[in-house]
């Protein structure tokens, strides 16, 4: 039997929910304003992202501690100030976005957000308050003590997802074992494995839909790995290849 629980806003979405992860991978352009607006215009309306801070306290939206991997640019993000983190381009062409420029500049995006370090957390919630911004974003974190704290802050009004200790009880729980997380996520955002161990399967998404969580897996890139998740029931995919994942959900009739 299925939990009842009360429906974030941004849960809000007739079926499956694709998500661009980083925008998509379009030359190497992710996490830029560019990519978001190719996923936008591909009919994505759910973008996944990552926020830092840099040294001055200005919130970014960047996967990496440093800059050195996507950019032009060098050194540690929490280390530079926002007049250096502005200079570097990724791929030597686009930006570095501020996270606030992506929700003004596509006001019908929602936003799962990847606090990537601990000093980003409050940054962002005070940016959520002054945007009004509760209902378009998801909060999630591999640190399960950053959620807990986001949740504690921030309170029903924000959407979280489990970090990685909760997914772990959720997949014991879905084993059979006498575990399981509390009820406070909206979300779990697995991948299909983890270190050779298989994550995502009927149990799995079977257990967290009877505990009222949806399930949201990562990185998925091949079609023929979309349909298999899909035919578990999963409740959204998240994909660096944005025309591959729309075009396997329009063939099933579920894109929205």
């Amino acid at each position: 039997m299925t939990t009842t629980r009360t429906r974030h806003p941004y849960l809000d979405h007739p079926g499956p929910i694709p998500f661009a992860h980083r925008g998509g991978d379009a030359d190497g352009l992710e996490n830029t304003a560019f990519q978001f607006r190719r996923a936008a215009e591909a009919g994505y309306r759910y973008m996944e992202t990552d926020v830092h801070v840099t040294a001055d306290g200005v919130l970014v939206a960047f996967h990496d501690d440093t800059l050195d991997r996507v950019t032009d640019g060098t050194g540690r993000i929490a280390e530079l100030p926002w007049s250096e983190v502005r200079q570097a381009r990724v791929a030597g062409r686009e930006p570095v976005p501020l996270f606030s420029e992506l929700l003004e500049t596509f006001p019908d995006c929602r936003w799962n957000v990847d606090v990537k370090e601990e000093g980003a957390l409050l940054p962002l919630l005070d940016l959520l308050e002054r945007a009004k911004a509760w209902d378009r974003v998801c909060v999630g974190s591999f640190s399960e003590s950053r959620v807990a704290r986001a949740q504690r802050l921030a309170g029903p009004r924000l959407a979280t997802s489990y970090g990685v200790a909760g997914v772990l009880a959720l997949r014991l729980r879905s084993w059979g074992l006498p575990l399981g997380p509390r009820a406070t996520a909206l979300a779990a955002q697995v991948p299909v494995s983890r270190a050779g161990i298989p994550v995502v399967d009927r149990r799995f998404v079977r257990t967290a839909h009877a505990r009222g969580l949806r399930v949201h897996v990562w990185t998925v890139n091949d079609s023929v790995r979309m349909h298999r998740l899909l035919d578990l029931g999963v409740d959204g995919i998240m994909t660096d290849h944005i025309d591959t994942l729309r075009a396997v959900m329009t063939d099933r009739g579920v894109w929205a």
